[in-house]
């Protein structure tokens, strides 16, 4: 009974350690599925996004690191309506907002909560040690930013005033 207990404790040990990002499928903006196996091989920098945020103008920063990079990287960007009201927008209005004034070409996937009764699983994953292996994340306002590894493990998370090209990240990047 107690090599049962130990091997079970050992399983659970390692399901958390060993899921990956790499599991989850999102809806994108456009209402398509965003499998995020099709990214593995690239790290992926995945970041709650608003449209009517101190941090928006983030947008810019996010796209060009996608472009520079995005032989190695890709970045996703899930709007996010729960910190002050700041992402109202249909995804079509939220869609072009980003194009017209960021020129952004990364995925968007589809507004989502990140927090809270309602939390979406990928958040969930990203925000739990016990799912992600590697750490407890608290989203407190929009533009949190979650690096993953070429395998779809945690490497780190950037609070909101981390730029997306501070040299925390792009250090991590090359």
């Amino acid at each position: 009974m107690k090599i049962l207990a130990t091997l079970l404790i050992m399983a659970t040990a390692l399901m958390g350690n060993t899921q990956s990002i790499h599991t989850f499928k999102v809806t994108g903006i456009d209402g398509k599925q965003i499998d995020l196996a099709a990214y593995k091989g690239k790290k992926i920098l995945v970041v709650n996004t608003a449209s009517k945020c101190g941090y928006t103008p983030q947008y810019e920063a996010l796209e060009k690191v996608y472009e520079t990079y995005k032989d190695k990287l890709v970045i996703i960007g899930f709007p996010c309506n729960q910190f002050g009201g700041q992402e109202p927008g249909t995804n079509e209005e939220i869609v072009s907002f980003c194009k017209k004034n960021y020129g952004v070409t990364f995925p968007l996937a589809d507004k989502i909560d990140v927090k809270g009764a309602q939390t979406a699983p990928i958040y969930q994953w990203l925000t739990q040690k016990s799912k992600n292996g590697v750490l407890d994340a608290s989203i407190a306002w929009n533009f949190n930013k979650f690096l993953l590894d070429e395998n779809g493990k945690m490497i780190a998370y950037f609070p909101s005033s981390t730029k997306p090209d501070s040299e925390e990240i792009l250090s991590r990047l090359k």
